[in-house]
Parts: structure tokens; C-alpha cells; sequence
């Protein structure tokens, strides 16, 4: 893992401090090659990983970085999925089955029982979910993409419904039929981590929520604390700077003061933003890693 990596939460409207700010970010973002210029600013600094969710202008970001392999040698995405607007929108517009029958790749002999009606309960649900994995994935064919996510919608309702098999499944196929890293994004890290021990994962990547006034973080900054230091697993923090309330430097110390975060993730959409907040990381995260 890549100690700093670059989030896209700015480029699809996704301000949780400010609502105004989230709606402009949206407008102008509208134009890929916008993104891709912000992208640009990102990796010509050091940042090569790149935290993105599977919204359906991330393939045109894939197409643009393929189709220049000398300029992007060392670009890695790390997929986060699945896009949860995505889903709902086509349940709201066609109903349950429809909707995963639309989603399901084309030609899939699952997708042409369910377009038969057949009962969702009869089906195999550990076959659909790698079914609309691949559904996911199939942007990043020619991509570098050494770690896949399951996004904290997803990974949280699992946890919440106590149905923790479904994180072994997403966590099998992504090793099995992709050879990378399968990771997992939460608002609750205590409990996935106990989910993911009772369901044989060790030492799992894990992305949560971590910043010194709790924004975002169920059950507490002393309950994170306790669990960074006492557990084994590879932690990613996110919303280090809490959407903005919080200084890059001060954020940045913080995170580093736990001496066992691997790298942090985080989303700007300015040149100013993106190289602050780079310089912070390298000065106070950066180096503490080499040092360990």
C-alpha cells in the first residue's frame, strides 16, 4: 500500500461539512477532463493510488489512463464498490429484479432466469454477488488495481443484518478471480473487525474514519484508539482533516501519533489543497513510517 492515496469523494458532489461547496464541486466536475486535471496535479506530486468509487465516469478515467501507458506507468486505482446511487436508482426505476437483472453482465444465464421471474429467494446470492462484482470491476480490465473495497454502505449493512458470511464471500472472490487485496471500508471499526475474526480474515485492510474530534466514528475516539493499538490488522484513515474543520498539519500529527496506520486517504480539488495537505503527510506521516 501506497502510504498517501487520493480520494474522489470532491469529484462527485460528496462534501460532508458543506453542502454549497459539494453542489459547486459537482458542477464543475460534470466534465471528466476537469477530474482528470486534478488527477494529474495528484500524481505529478507523488500520489499514485487513486480511491475510487465504481460511478460510471471512473471508466472513462480508466479509458483515458490506458490509453497513455508512459505517462501513468506507476497509476493504481483502487476500486470501492459498490455505487450504492447506482443500485438504488435502478431499483426506484425498474423494481428488484429488474434492477439485477440489468446490472447482472450481459449474457449471464442468471440474468435470464431472473427476466423469467424466478424468486430471488431460490437463488444462488453468493453467485450473484460475484456475478455483480465482475459487473464492477469490468472498468478496470487493463488497470492496475492491487486493492478492491467494499464500500462502508455495504460493509456496514452486512455487519448491521449479521450476515458476515457476505464479507467472506466479497473477500474470496476479489483474491480468487483478481490476485489483489481485498479490503474493507467502515464507520464501525470495532465490529468489523470482530466480524471479519469470526470469519477467519487476518490481518485485514481496513479504511475508516479517523480524526481528533470523532467525526464519523461509531463508538468513539476511545474505542478507535484502543483498537488501532491492540489489534492486528492494516489500517487506512480516512476524513483525517474531518471534511476540512481540521488543519492539514494537525490532522496529519494526529494520525501519525498512533505509530501503526499504513496510509491515508484523502480528497482536494484544488492545487493548493492537494499539495498542503501532500507536504503535511510527507513531513509527519511519511517519514515516521521510514523511520519504523
Amino acid at each position: 500500500m501506497d502510504p498517501v492515496i487520493f480520494g474522489d469523494n470532491q469529484f462527485f458532489g460528496v462534501n460532508h461539512l458543506s453542502e454549497e461547496k459539494a453542489r459547486t464541486q459537482a458542477i464543475r466536475f460534470q466534465n471528466t477532463d476537469e477530474i482528470i486535471k486534478v488527477l494529474d496535479i495528484a500524481y505529478d506530486a507523488g500520489i499514485h493510488s487513486f480511491m475510487c468509487t465504481t460511478h460510471e465516469r471512473i471508466a472513462e478515467v480508466c479509458a483515458h489512463v490506458r490509453a497513455d501507458p508512459a505517462r501513468y506507468a506507476d497509476f493504481k486505482f483502487l476500486p470501492c464498490m459498490p455505487y450504492a446511487h447506482k443500485y438504488a436508482n435502478a431499483v426506484t426505476e425498474h423494481g428488484m429484479l429488474e434492477a439485477l437483472r440489468l446490472l447482472l453482465p450481459n449474457g449471464n444465464p442468471l440474468g435470464a432466469m431472473l427476466s423469467g421471474g424466478m424468486s430471488l429467494a431460490t437463488r444462488d446470492m453468493e453467485g450473484i454477488a460475484h456475478l455483480l462484482i465482475d459487473a464492477e470491476m469490468k472498468m478496470f480490465q487493463g488497470c492496475a488495481t492491487p486493492i478492491v473495497f467494499l464500500q462502508n454502505v455495504v460493509t456496514d449493512f452486512l455487519l448491521g443484518l449479521g450476515i458476515h458470511q457476505g464479507l467472506r464471500i466479497f473477500h474470496d472472490h476479489i483474491r480468487a478471480s483478481y490476485g489483489a487485496e481485498p479490503g474493507f471500508i467502515t464507520m464501525n471499526l470495532p465490529l468489523l473487525l470482530d466480524a471479519l475474526d469470526r470469519q477467519g480474515i487476518e490481518n485485514p485492510i481496513v479504511c475508516f474514519n479517523l480524526n481528533k474530534v470523532a467525526f464519523r466514528m461509531c463508538g468513539g475516539p476511545e474505542a478507535y484508539e484502543r483498537t488501532i493499538r491492540s489489534r492486528r490488522f492494516r489500517p487506512i484513515a480516512m476524513s483525517v482533516l474531518a471534511s476540512g474543520a481540521i488543519p492539514p498539519e494537525e490532522g496529519v500529527r494526529y494520525v501519525a501519533s498512533f505509530g501503526k496506520v499504513q496510509s491515508v486517504v484523502f480528497g482536494a480539488s484544488s492545487r493548493q489543497n492537494i499539495l498542503a495537505t501532500k507536504h503535511a503527510l510527507d513531513e509527519h506521516f511519511v517519514q515516521g513510517l521510514k523511520a519504523a
